[in-house]
């Protein structure tokens, strides 16, 4: 008998919006967070197809999601540019479960609690596809780049460190 996944918010929105994609699962230690490379390592796919999705503030009530490769760092000035503020930083980890819904190494650019602006690496437009979170830790899913700024109403943009 066929594993039954499990559905996140995240999945349920793709899968109404009848979107193509495919889950891939993991084991961690404890159901801990783990860093973005060793989830590529996990579900067998290459490090730069695995996107991490940040969450940033430009003050009280200014949020963002940004996606980028997970190998790669977030380059808070071009960030900040992107989105017409003077500066943006990470929001702390024990905001992101109130704010998002989603924890550390579970959250997903797509059904979230509420619908912050999102941008994806600019250089993920010309990919095939791309991995993100579920929406929770141990399952990812990979679907095309323009479906996940569909379904997020993403925009693509120049945001990580050279």
């Amino acid at each position: 008998m066929a594993k039954k996944h499990v559905k996140t918010n995240a999945i349920r929105l793709i899968e109404q919006q009848k979107i193509a994609h495919e889950i891939f699962e993991y084991t961690t230690e404890d159901g801990a967070a783990v860093d973005g490379v060793t989830v590529a390592e996990k579900i067998g796919q290459p490090v730069a197809y695995v996107y991490k999705t940040l969450i940033a503030t430009a003050g009280k009530g200014n949020y963002f999601v940004f996606v980028i490769p997970v190998a790669a760092e977030l380059n808070l000035k071009a960030a900040a540019k992107v989105v017409g503020e003077k500066k943006v930083e990470l929001i702390a980890v024990k905001e992101l479960l109130g704010l998002t819904g989603y924890v550390r190494g579970g959250c997903s650019p797509v059904g979230m609690k509420k619908l912050f602006p999102t941008y994806i690496e600019q250089a993920a437009e010309t990919l095939d596809y791309l991995i993100v979170s579920a929406g929770k830790i141990g399952m990812q899913m990979k679907l095309a780049p323009q479906d996940l700024a569909k379904a997020s109403r993403a925009k693509f943009a120049s945001i990580v460190a050279e």
